[in-house]
């Protein structure tokens, strides 16, 4: 990973510490007094052993040092686990904020930017991702406090006693939190490369998923099952990767403290046999000095160990955050001072352009108007743009050229006050898993069940409702599971009628239902629309007989316009999509077969 890149990452981390509040100040704290508790039973320890051993002192005249070491040893477990319980709370704190925040950021930016990647990936961020930022502030931010501070008291200890010992811990400190960092700059780009294959993996497999009746249907399930073994392959090994560095960090870093300790464990060593005479300020050197350092020795490198344990936590998060912070700080449309909408809108588009979320043109440059009260179709092959105009005009995708809606220019207009003039009815009815009072009243919650039935029944799918036990407590399962596409359609309808809009956006509402279901669905749409704006997208061209002007599309531009008849009488694309739809067998009033 670039340097400049791992250190953007690990600034944009900590600063994400605030959402953590107090916890994360109150487990420092904790570990410090632990660190203070433990000098205090090294002290009493080394007394007592200085007492029996080189004074002669029965071990009866200890009774108080004893009492005074079980309450430490009480007193240490209780700071034990109250960091810990202190720490679990700083890293679910900053876990719920930073996910909070993921998912805002994809409802602000809307549906097509989310549809730019797999749904799996989108899966990825929101769970694995930001559950991996748990250990770094959770651990790694505690301990890189505590090994700042716990040493330095044991230093402060120490040098009154032996200024060699002293020197000899202080000396030997680096050599662990140096080898920590060398092994670090690998372990980052591990991760990064780990969160890759894993979001790979998971967008592969739950669109395989999500496409397994079409794949048996073709007879691809072998074909798919060695690339998604081949993806789950990729993602052990380099898995197995980051776990083979960190336990290379581990057995290091104790290498390193366990060669610390015996340096420390030799000078004493030859101190008492004679053969050293410096370190000790002039006086003898005491079984309680030397007894009290060697202590202490492996709780000074302790924090620096415990340290080197966790920075794989911190390698873990910055792989994490390089996702997060690029979705987080994903440009946006300013908000701010935007001018609010009521209707009767009208739409004016002047050489107007649909851009994708990377920059490519879809659409354009087309211009039309849609004045208040008219019905506007559009129609033309895959491809033609439709769709993305209605994202556009939803304020989903960005666009270039002129767009006004009551002669207020689309960049200076808010779009939530847009919304709440729009009701939207796609092909592929969204329902949440949920009663079908909450699905009706999602966009409304203060609706009735009185004013929700009168939807229902608008919708022409009353009597389903009614003629089940649970109502309107009906349950809706996942994807609408429990209701056939019809019913589920007319559900989405009612759910748009209840937005009191005056200009409905109809993509193909009518795409995947039964000659029935189309029916009660155009029927409810009629009269919806009767005295309100609608601009429809469609491929039926029997619905087209109402529209006040109908936009032929073919490769995002506009190649003719006009009324029914006009079209119908002209030749060009429309013409020829009529005469497709006759050679299917489908009927269309006005016009000669």
């Amino acid at each position: 990973m670039d340097k400049s890149l791992e250190k953007q990452l690990t600034t944009w981390l900590r600063k994400q510490k605030s959402a953590c509040g107090i916890f994360l100040h109150l487990s420092v704290l904790m570990g410090v007094l632990n660190g203070v508790a433990l000098v205090a039973q090294a002290w009493l320890v080394a007394s007592v052993l200085q007492g029996v051993i080189m004074d002669n002192l029965p071990a009866g005249e200890f009774s108080e040092q004893y009492m005074l070491l079980a309450g430490l040893v009480l007193v240490r477990a209780i700071l034990a686990w109250g960091r810990e319980r202190l720490s679990f709370q700083a890293g679910l704190r900053l876990r719920k904020t930073i996910r909070e925040a993921v998912l805002d950021k994809l409802e602000r930016l809307g549906p097509a930017f989310i549809k730019g990647k797999p749904a799996g990936s989108w899966a990825s961020v929101v769970l694995e991702q930001v559950e991996d930022l748990q250990d770094f502030y959770a651990r790694y931010l505690p301990q890189m406090s505590l090994a700042a501070f716990i040493p330095l008291i044991i230093l402060v200890m120490v040098f009154p006693l032996n200024w060699a010992g002293g020197v000899i811990l202080l000396a030997t400190a680096p050599l662990i939190p140096l080898f920590m960092i060398l092994v670090g700059w690998g372990a980052a780009d591990a991760n990064r490369r780990n969160f890759a294959a894993l979001s790979r993996l998971s967008g592969h497999f739950m669109d395989r998923l999500k496409g397994l009746s079409t794949l048996k249907l073709f007879y691809r399930e072998q074909q798919e099952l060695k690339q998604i073994e081949a993806a789950s392959e990729e993602f052990r090994s380099r898995t197995m990767s980051v776990l083979r560095m960190a336990f290379l960090s581990s057995a290091v870093l104790e290498f390193f403290a366990a060669v610390s300790i015996a340096v420390l464990a030799v000078y004493f060593g030859f101190s008492y046999l004679g053969h050293l005479d410096f370190g000790h300020y002039g006086a003898p050197i005491t079984l309680f000095t030397g007894m009290f350092v060697l202590i202490l020795a492996p709780e000074f490198y302790q924090p620096l160990r415990d340290m080197g344990t966790h920075y794989h936590a911190k390698a873990q998060a910055i792989g994490a955050a390089e996702a997060l912070m690029e979705l987080l700080e994903y440009p946006e449309p300013d908000t701010q001072g935007k001018q609010s909408v009521t209707g009767p809108l009208t739409l004016v588009a002047k050489e107007l352009r649909v851009m994708s979320i990377d920059g490519q043109c879809l659409l354009g440059p087309v211009s039309f108007t849609l004045a208040p009260g008219k019905h506007l179709a559009l129609v033309g092959p895959s491809g033609a743009g439709k769709t993305s105009l209605i994202n556009a005009l939803l304020g989903f995708l960005p666009i270039e050229g002129e767009l006004t809606v009551n002669d207020i220019a689309f960049g200076d207009l808010d779009k939530s006050s847009l919304r709440k003039q729009l009701a939207w009815l796609g092909q592929e009815p969204q329902l949440f898993h949920t009663s079908i009072r909450n699905n009706v009243a999602l966009g409304n919650p203060e609706l009735t069940d009185q004013q929700v039935t009168s939807l229902l029944e608008r919708a022409c799918i009353g009597d389903f409702v009614t003629g089940q036990s649970a109502g309107l407590d009906y349950p809706v399962g996942e994807q609408g599971q429990g209701l056939s596409v019809g019913q589920a359609q007319r559900i989405a309808l009612a759910r748009a009628l209840a937005q009191n809009a005056c200009l409905y956006l109809l993509d193909e509402p009518t795409a995947s239902l039964d000659s029935l279901s189309e029916q009660l669905v155009q029927k409810a749409l009629a009269e919806a629309t009767a005295s309100n704006s609608s601009l429809m997208i469609t491929h039926r061209l029997e619905e087209l007989q109402r529209s006040d002007e109908i936009l032929v599309m073919d490769k995002g531009l506009i190649v003719q316009r006009g009324d029914f008849e006009t079209l119908a009488a002209t030749q060009g694309l429309f013409a020829e999509m009529l005469s497709e739809s006759r050679d299917k067998g489908i009927e269309i009033p006005g016009v000669e077969s």
